[in-house]
């Protein structure tokens, strides 16, 4: 057993999340489900960044305090997590007294090392993404990610000597090949690292919607120092009577920071430089995913073509939701969603595949064996159930979302072609009910283990599918017994469903 820390980035709340939000969020709760799973020790972590100069603004256009306005979206997020099936264990939201004093404690920390300074600052800032810009970094005058000049900004800060851990980035680089996955953003990384870093100041005076810095309260904190020590204010530290959480999580287990490709370099370089300068230990993992078009097309609400994942869980379901970005998607490339592919997806592999195969093996072992259906001593898929397991466990380990469910599928299509070859229907018509017991028995125990191994993914399927088998109680944990093929012991009995995944008709 391992005790494993996920985290998503704390969504920065001036507007509605998205489906990158979605995303990034459903691909932690695959991760913590799986880890629980195999009977790991997991601390899932989100929640919401609620400071800048982005929120002030907007809330003054709304006619509201930064505070009001902020609140009004978290009810939001929470309320998409809950519908997606998130299974978090803690929400934090920068706004929380605890975190004002993390950050606080945190700057005290790193100023007593000597690696914070007064200076003044003249350049670009970036209001859409909160983050200072290099000329070098612009297109065509513009911040690549809004489309938008920055605006020119003058003001004094304190400053972190990010410069100072040019070398120990470096060394961390070449030491863990894995910091930074997929390994194409690790070479990008290493790429940008290899420019040089400057010094990055980590207060603002222009606004005071933000934390405080210590002692000098006319200097509020940069909003990206602010929200990256999040993930150590969500974990306990620096908080007495949370030192074993702490401990546990951050200090000996596995630390996993999931985010989009656009703010990988703050927690790939600017996070770690921090940890290092307050004496933390360095997180295991970033993992940075990429972004969607749709259409082909850049997603924008000046053009209206955004993806709502509420109306997307709305018209097809939370399952069907959280299988396709998987399915279709490689976890860390960019991808082009389409709405055709989605209903594809959902009739084809959802409604036919898996749906069907459920409905008509439970509908036989009712009218065949009035859903008595008897263990017997079959192998005939113990090694593929055997080889199966091991590749679910080694694809999700190393984010290969995808992978594993193309793996459970050609699994489900071999229980098909089962079906058709076995034909339990003749089996019935001609009275041989040993051999009928064993194709339908068969075919329910490979049914089990596809429950088990989508579970992370589609939660409530799962607990469906175990259920029209007439096997009441869905694992907490999956045991190496409950792992081979022929573990479904009797009695029981077969409890016929509804529709799994109802068959969408095109309009």
């Amino acid at each position: 057993m391992a005790n494993i820390y996920i985290t998503t980035p704390i969504y920065y709340t001036n507007d509605v999340p998205h489906i990158g939000h979605a995303y990034t969020t459903v691909a932690a709760d695959v991760l913590a489900r799986f880890y629980r799973f195999r009977g790991d020790t997991v601390f899932f972590l989100t929640g919401s960044d609620e400071h800048g100069q982005k929120i002030a603004r907007k809330a003054e256009e709304m006619g509201k305090t930064p505070k009001e306005y902020v609140d009004s979206l978290v009810v939001v997020f929470k309320d998409l997590w809950e519908k997606l099936g998130i299974s978090n264990d803690h929400f934090i939201r920068t706004t929380d007294e605890i975190h004002y004093a993390t950050c606080q404690a945190f700057f005290t920390k790193v100023l007593a090392k000597g690696d914070i300074y007064k200076s003044r600052y003249a350049g670009l800032y970036c209001t859409g993404c909160e983050s200072f810009k290099d000329e070098s970094e612009l297109v065509e005058g513009k911040c690549p990610d809004h489309n938008k000049a920055p605006e020119w900004m003058e003001e004094e800060d304190y400053f972190f000597k990010w410069s100072n851990y040019q070398q120990a980035l470096e060394q961390l680089f070449q030491d863990k090949p894995l910091f930074v996955l997929p390994k194409s953003r690790f070479n990008e990384t290493v790429s940008f690292l290899g420019q040089g870093i400057k010094d990055i100041p980590i207060s603002r005076t222009l606004i005071s919607w933000g934390i405080p810095v210590p002692d000098d309260p006319d200097h509020v904190l940069y909003v990206w120092f602010d929200a990256l020590i999040n993930y150590l204010t969500g974990i306990g530290w620096n908080q007495p009577e949370l030192s074993q959480r702490y401990q546990t999580f951050w200090e000996e287990g596995k630390v996993i920071h999931l985010m989009a490709k656009d703010i990988l370099s703050k927690h790939a370089l600017l996070w770690p430089a921090m940890l290092l300068s307050a004496g933390v230990p360095l997180p295991t993992t970033c993992f940075s995913h990429g972004y969607f078009t749709k259409d082909g097309m850049k997603i924008s609400k000046s053009i209206g073509n955004v993806i709502d994942p509420f109306a997307l869980v709305e018209s097809y379901g939370v399952d069907a939701f959280r299988y396709f970005f998987f399915r279709e998607f490689t976890f860390g490339e960019d991808g082009d969603y389409r709405e055709e592919r989605f209903e594809s997806r959902y009739n084809s592999d959802l409604a036919n595949d898996l749906g069907n195969l459920v409905s008509r093996v439970t509908v036989m072992a009712q009218k065949f064996l009035d859903g008595r259906v008897e263990q017997v001593e079959s192998q005939k898929f113990a090694p593929v159930i055997e080889a199966l397991w091991k590749t679910w466990d080694e694809d999700l380990q190393n984010f290969r979302f995808k992978e594993c469910l193309e793996h459970i599928w050609k699994f489900i299509t071999e229980l098909n072609v089962c079906v058709d070859v076995e034909k339990p229907w003749a089996l019935a018509k001609e009275n041989k009910r040993d051999h009928l017991n064993e194709v339908l028995y068969t075919l329910i125990e490979g049914i089990r283990h596809i429950a088990l191994m989508i579970s992370p993914f589609m939660p409530d399927a799962s607990k469906t599918i175990y259920s029209a088998l007439g096997i009441e109680t869905f694992p907490q944990s999956i045991s190496m017994e409950e792992r081979v093929f022929g573990g479904l012991q009797q009695p029981f009995t077969i409890k016929v469903q509804g529709s799994l995944f109802p068959k969408k008709e095109k309009t």
